[in-house]
């Protein structure tokens, strides 16, 4: 089963996984982008979320995870963050990029057996800072959303499933939602 948990920053994403794999080690888990990335950035940009998408979308077209996977990010987000700089205004040159984003996005999404997704809610417990870019997570949640509407870019066979709550209760949605997944495919 592959399982990409999606959201933007300080949405829950790391505790999330972090909760489900400590109750099914049997998970491989796949990291955030931006800590594989060799290169260091000051700022958000364009560059750095088409670097991350494609890294996202390699490993998971990539064979060489076998088994059951749980990744910290997928395509769908930097996707969403290239569509939030460009609705902020933000982006160096905002029409190049996200069509061939697109594309690739939508391939790597055809490998993902469950797209969980972290919306941002105001009950869900999470205290963020200031030095986080509140400007860009509404901007990139909104975006995340509307992406996962778009039935030509996630596809058919991609189960999405907005998850929100507190920290106990992401989790035992999560454990459902994998348990029901793997009932349907036996």
């Amino acid at each position: 089963m592959r399982i990409v948990v999606s959201g933007t920053h300080a949405s829950g994403k790391s505790t999330l996984i972090a909760d489900f794999v400590a109750r099914h080690p049997s998970f491989t888990v796949l990291p955030d982008p931006f800590e594989l990335l060799d290169e260091s950035w000051d700022q958000p940009t364009a560059g750095l979320f088409a670097a991350q998408l494609r890294l996202a979308a390699d490993r998971l077209l990539s064979d060489e995870f076998d088994g059951d996977l749980i990744a910290e990010r997928g395509p769908l987000d930097f996707l969403a963050y290239l569509h939030a700089l460009h609705e902020l205004g933000r982006a160096e040159h905002p029409d190049e990029s996200v069509p061939r984003a697109d594309e690739v996005a939508q391939r790597a999404l055809s490998q993902v057996d469950l797209l969980v997704v972290l919306p941002l809610v105001d009950d869900d417990g999470i205290v963020v800072g200031d030095d986080e870019d509140l400007e860009l997570r509404d901007a990139a949640d909104r975006a995340l959303l509307d992406l996962i509407d778009d039935p030509d870019l996630v596809g058919d066979d991609v189960r999405v499933a907005e998850i929100t709550g507190d920290r106990a209760a992401r989790l035992v949605t999560l454990e459902a939602l994998v348990e029901s997944a793997r009932s349907v495919r036996r």
